[in-house]
């Protein structure tokens, strides 16, 4: 008897310990849990880029020109108010990773990923305070993946294709997106 009681009290030890560290797990902010998530998984360090030679591998962070980067901006400045899209790709309409596929190919010549899932593992992953302009930024709505992209423009200020007003430019200072940020990557370094 005396030897069953010293097992359960042993097992609801370990059960109240694994429950707390189950709790603290929880209480880390959004945007710690998901760089950790994140960066345990395989990420991809290069992207097939179109070259005068044809299709190649680029290693990530692709080099791109200060006038290809201020060509993206004149792209973003033109799609804003397109209508968001499910599954858009085309000015038609965008869903927020099609926008961003369809930002990079046409002012970089980039083949990204067609998913926000797939985009968050493209490149180094970068903490909100070391954002540069160009750095993907990702959002999690239920918190426990990736779920909405956007381009960092700087500034806190980031361009992304919304499902209630489409393509828009948004701060990330704004209350929704403060806590549903996860991280940045890094694709593109301006030189």
């Amino acid at each position: 008897m005396q030897r069953r009681r010293g097992k359960s009290a042993a097992l609801l030890l370990v059960s109240g310990l694994m429950l707390s560290l189950g709790a603290c797990q929880s209480t880390r902010p959004l945007s710690d849990r998901m760089e950790s998530k994140y960066s345990l998984k395989k990420r991809k360090s290069y992207i097939s880029c179109t070259r005068p030679e044809g299709l190649s591998g680029c290693p990530l962070p692709v080099r791109v020109t200060e006038s290809s980067y201020r060509r993206m901006l004149g792209w973003i400045e033109a799609a804003k108010g397109t209508k968001y899209r499910f599954g858009g790709t085309v000015p038609d309409g965008f869903d927020c990773s099609g926008f961003v596929q369809y930002l990079y190919n046409t002012s970089f010549q980039m083949q990204l990923p067609r998913t926000s899932t797939d985009l968050a593992l493209l490149g180094a992953l970068v903490p909100r305070r070391e954002l540069k302009r160009g750095d993907l930024v990702f959002f999690s709505s239920g918190g426990e993946a990736v779920d909405h992209v956007g381009v960092f423009l700087g500034d806190d200020r980031f361009a992304h294709s919304a499902s209630k007003t489409g393509v828009i430019v948004s701060s990330l200072r704004q209350a929704w997106y403060e806590t549903h940020f996860c991280f940045g990557t890094r694709v593109i370094r301006v030189d």
